[in-house]
């Protein structure tokens, strides 16, 4: 229930079984110590995305989990947890180090995932639905699709390390991607405002212009896409992978 209401609905979105397996121990020995239920909740879910952020179980985790369990037992959680966030989730962690992180092509990437879960528990929509939401793709077992579509990509000279790219990455309806086809973005997203002019919906339900800058938000894609070809590519990337750290980084603290 704890992993569920942090945003995690399935177990392929926690990769790292060392923060998974470190979450529980922290729940249990606060139980152990008699805090009260509401804050241990509160407490294991960030512990959790702070591991998986942080990395903190990456390596051998045994003396990292007995040193973290006798600090806990000798200080309040919430002073120790402060302690953690303050040396290592710095304003550089979360402008500079987190966004970098996310220059992959690694789709299993732990930081990818969390993205993933802040946009489930933001019940955010699917790149341009307007009812399917990213938690319905995810349990449908739904694809991770190309913002910038892989087939434009590669007939551009981009290589597979290249065009597959977290920051390239987006929950979409099978139906939608295929619209899209392997238009460069600033050809699709005309289509899909012709559409809201004559009302016919043919690449997305969504009905105003309103609602599509809304999506945008909500899946962190900058505006600008609607203009893009393939000589705004790089640039791109770097400012939604700015964008998906900063949804992270409320994420975080909403938890």
């Amino acid at each position: 229930m704890i992993i569920k209401s942090a945003g995690f609905i399935s177990p392929k979105l926690i990769r790292s079984q060392n923060a998974l397996n470190s979450a529980y121990i922290v729940y249990l020995k606060l139980k152990e110590l008699g805090v009260n239920s509401v804050n241990i909740e509160c407490y294991v879910r960030r512990w959790l995305v702070f591991s998986i952020l942080t990395g903190r179980y990456s390596g051998s985790p045994e003396s990292i989990f007995d040193y973290d369990i006798k600090q806990i037992a000798h200080k309040p959680f919430d002073e120790y947890l402060k302690e953690k966030e303050e040396g290592e989730l710095s304003e550089a962690f979360w402008s500079t180090a987190l966004p970098r992180s996310f220059d992959t092509s690694v789709a299993s990437s732990p930081y990818f995932h969390v993205f993933l879960a802040a946009q489930v528990k933001s019940n955010d929509k699917g790149f341009l639905s307007k009812d399917i939401t990213v938690g319905d793709l995810i349990k449908l077992r739904g694809d991770i699709h190309h913002l910038f579509p892989k087939d434009y990509l590669k007939k551009n000279g981009l290589e597979r390390g290249q065009y597959n790219q977290i920051a390239n990455y987006v929950y979409m309806q099978s139906e939608i991607n295929i619209k899209v086809g392997n238009k460069a973005p600033k050809e699709y997203f005309e289509q899909i405002r012709s559409q809201f002019e004559g009302n016919n919906k043919i690449v997305s339900s969504l009905s105003s212009n309103q609602d599509l800058i809304a999506n945008l938000s909500a899946n962190c894609v900058p505006d600008e896409i609607m203009n893009m070809g393939i000589d705004n590519y790089s640039g791109f990337l770097e400012k939604r992978r700015v964008l998906m750290a900063q949804k992270i980084k409320e994420y975080y603290f909403s938890l």
